[in-house]
């Protein structure tokens, strides 16, 4: 399979993705694992949603240390009440670098390619990348999280940029 970036404007990135469904699986989960990390990596992306690549299941891909993550299914199941505003950045949005304020630790249970069942806590920075890939598999836009000042700032220098 040749993978590439759907266009930013691209209906699949603001639609919720389906389940994957490993009884029927619509394809080899273990060999999409090792083709989306590495489609992540050639991008310079911290993370990658399937839906980036025009693949409509809750699957993405994210570096990890010491071995990245393929998260299928995903669901937070807890989020912290502290709360920080960094910068955000997206692959499906070279160049738009957003403000969003998000839970600094979380919980998410998901499912790995060969269909075992996990539940890991995730703080820091790839708390904010698991964040950001489960909005873009239910369909939300970062800059979407951010507040109207934030939001608006950024879609103007990006439009003079792009």
């Amino acid at each position: 399979m040749t993978l590439k970036l759907v266009p930013h404007d691209d209906p699949i990135l603001t639609t919720p993705c389906l389940e994957f469904n490993f009884a029927d699986p619509p394809f080899d989960p273990i060999e999409f694992a090792k083709e989306i990390v590495a489609f992540m990596y050639e991008r310079n992306g911290l993370g990658l949603s399937s839906n980036q690549i025009g693949v409509p299941y809750r699957l993405f891909a994210m570096r990890g240390s010491p071995q990245n993550f393929v998260c299928i299914n995903p669901r937070l199941i807890h989020t912290s009440t502290e709360r920080v505003l960094l910068d955000e950045g997206c692959l499906s949005f070279p160049g738009m670098i957003v403000k969003i304020k998000r839970p600094s630790e979380i919980r998410v249970r998901f499912q790995l390619p060969n269909g075992d069942t996990q539940t890991h806590k995730f703080t820091g920075i790839t708390a904010r990348v698991v964040q950001h890939e489960i909005d873009h598999l239910d369909g939300i836009l970062y800059f979407n999280r951010a507040s109207r000042y934030h939001r608006e700032q950024a879609l103007r220098r990006w439009r003079n940029i792009s």
